[in-house]
């Protein structure tokens, strides 16, 4: 089967231009693909033409990341949710299946629960249950990327060595992407965590009724346990191990992360 090329571009929305690129026939079932803090799309580039094969796959950046305009107010999940549903609108798309990996799986979360008519199936990555245990332990760690800049450059280490434990020994080019994405993201970096730290998912998550798989990357400690709690909320979901995933899962196993959605939302049909 022939692969479908990518498609990049911008839509005019109400917070200005939020980027997003996507893959296959426009006239084909939505998927649309919310990525973790602080990358962006990219995390999806080898996902999209695989899913893009049956489905008009959509990866956005969201607000304040990527190539989208910096947020006109501070990071939320549900403010991202709400520039998600703009976006699909803005498309045509009156329905879409989700796939969120980390924060892209709480604004899922959020986007099935806020907008429901709009969303199909859902698939959670690694993403982590947020409720008052998760807020309190959250807000006793120290920041998860923010690094102090110097004059010669050694904060661009410090990113890097920060995150080496949690991604898998000989792919360097997986940590120079989620540097690249942290350089760019509207000076915030941690304002994805700050987001997911703050929202009240146990007061949503009842709302969710769609189908869910839910992803789970056994070598990702921050989100592996989260997989049996979001379970024990969505009592129709089901869960799926990728065996070796880490933190950058979709960009480390693509065909595996692709795969997995796939067989579930084939399997609705």
């Amino acid at each position: 089967m022939n692969t479908p090329p990518i498609r990049r571009a911008f839509a005019d929305l109400s917070v200005g231009q939020v980027h997003y690129a996507e893959c296959g026939d426009t006239s084909a079932p939505a998927v649309l693909l919310l990525h973790q803090s602080p990358r962006s799309w990219a995390e999806y580039r080898e996902v999209l033409p695989l899913l893009g094969r049956r489905y008009r796959a959509i990866a956005m950046d969201t607000v304040g990341f990527g190539d989208s305009a910096p947020p006109p107010w501070p990071p939320s999940i549900e403010r991202w949710a709400g520039v998600a549903a703009q976006l699909l609108d803005s498309l045509g798309i009156g329905r879409a299946h989700l796939v969120g990996h980390h924060t892209g799986g709480v604004i899922a979360v959020e986007l099935a629960a806020s907008f429901a008519q709009k969303v199909g199936a859902v698939v959670l990555s690694s993403t982590p249950y947020t409720n008052e245990a998760f807020r309190i332990a959250r807000a006793r760690r120290p920041p998860i990327d923010a690094v102090q800049p110097r004059a010669d450059g050694a904060h661009l280490m410090q990113m890097w060595a920060n995150r080496q434990g949690f991604y898998p020994v000989h792919r360097p080019e997986l940590l120079q992407a989620f540097v690249l994405d942290g350089l760019k993201a509207s000076g915030d970096i941690e304002g994805g965590h700050r987001a997911v730290a703050s929202y009240r998912m146990e007061e949503r998550i009842g709302r969710v009724t769609q189908p869910v798989l839910l992803i789970r990357a056994p070598q990702d400690p921050f989100a592996s346990p989260h997989a049996a709690e979001l379970a024990e909320h969505l009592p129709d979901a089901r869960i799926v191990d990728i065996e070796g995933g880490m933190v950058p899962l979709p960009d480390q196993l693509p065909d595996a992360f692709a795969n997995a959605v796939l067989d579930f939302l084939e399997g609705l049909a």
